[in-house]
């Protein structure tokens, strides 16, 4: 689970302005690495020769390459941490752990929806490939600030997918103006009406989901009207990453109705969205 993984490539991703880095390491964790899951990286000031920041940063990994024994990561610098650690340069050695977490599963058929929101983008990518691959029909709904922050964010990696796409911006310059929820609600609706009975030739859908908190919140709300089953992707705060330090416990509804905490970090991220109690506080 502990190894090191050497730094073969770790450029800036678009306009400066959107602070977006991918880095991709070549080590062990590949070989193992499913869509969904995520790995923290030991980031250290080498300049001061300290363990300060002593914490780990948890990055989900956007993408997995085991026949080159590769991982990419994609983080937009937001602070200290992600700072240091977009000075790692090519051929620097950084300790990871991982990988950690369970990832998303697959339909056995039918299509599969993938519903980001801003950076929530990352982790899919795996997904998709992941999908295609074995033959899956995929579909994007992708909301984001503006036309800059998703061309920085790979929406031309997405492009190369030549998978169905629905954009939406806040400010209306790439895609509809509004949230990602509207063109998904308004693509629910067309295969199934809601509230009814499911028909023979019916298109089975299933949706995966991660961006900020509220957004998974009404999506899951959709799906669950719609009754389509849907995975969202949490995230919370992370101490130790490995279950001991219960800083990311998050509440859940077991099969009864009961209310369980669980951890992200060991549990998750990835949960059944009907699961997740999303007004308490995790």
């Amino acid at each position: 689970m502990l190894s090191q993984g050497l730094v073969v490539s770790h450029e800036q991703l678009g306009n400066t302005d959107q602070k977006l880095r991918r880095l991709v390491l070549q080590g062990p964790a590949a070989q193992t690495a499913q869509a969904g899951q995520f790995v923290t990286v030991q980031v250290q000031d080498s300049a001061r020769a300290s363990f300060d920041p002593l914490l780990r940063r948890p990055i989900s990994i956007a993408e997995i390459s085991p026949e080159r024994d590769e991982i990419t990561l994609l983080y937009r610098i937001k602070g200290r941490g992600t700072e240091i650690l977009a000075q790692a340069r090519c051929g620097d050695s950084l300790s990871i752990m991982g990988p950690l977490g369970n990832g998303f599963s697959l339909p056995e058929e039918g299509e599969l929806w993938l519903v980001a929101g801003g950076i929530g983008i990352f982790p899919l990518f795996a997904l998709a490939q992941r999908a295609l691959s074995q033959g899956l029909k995929v579909r994007l709904f992708w909301g984001g600030e503006c036309k800059s922050f998703m061309e920085s964010a790979g929406l031309a990696s997405w492009k190369e997918l030549e998978i169905k796409t629905s954009l939406s911006t806040l400010d209306g310059s790439l895609g509809e103006k509004g949230l990602v929820t509207e063109p998904l609600h308004s693509a629910l609706t067309q295969i199934k009406p809601a509230d009814s009975k499911p028909e023979a030739n019916e298109v089975r859908v299933s949706v995966a989901a991660c961006g900020p908190k509220g957004m998974m919140q009404s999506v899951t709300e959709l799906c669950q009207r719609f009754d389509v089953p849907i995975e969202v992707s949490l995230e919370e705060r992370m101490g130790c990453a490995v279950g001991a330090c219960l800083g990311c416990v998050c509440t859940l509804k077991d099969k009864a109705g009961r209310l369980i905490h669980k951890k992200v970090c060991l549990d998750g991220p990835i949960f059944r969205g009907e699961e997740v109690v999303w007004n308490e506080t995790c």
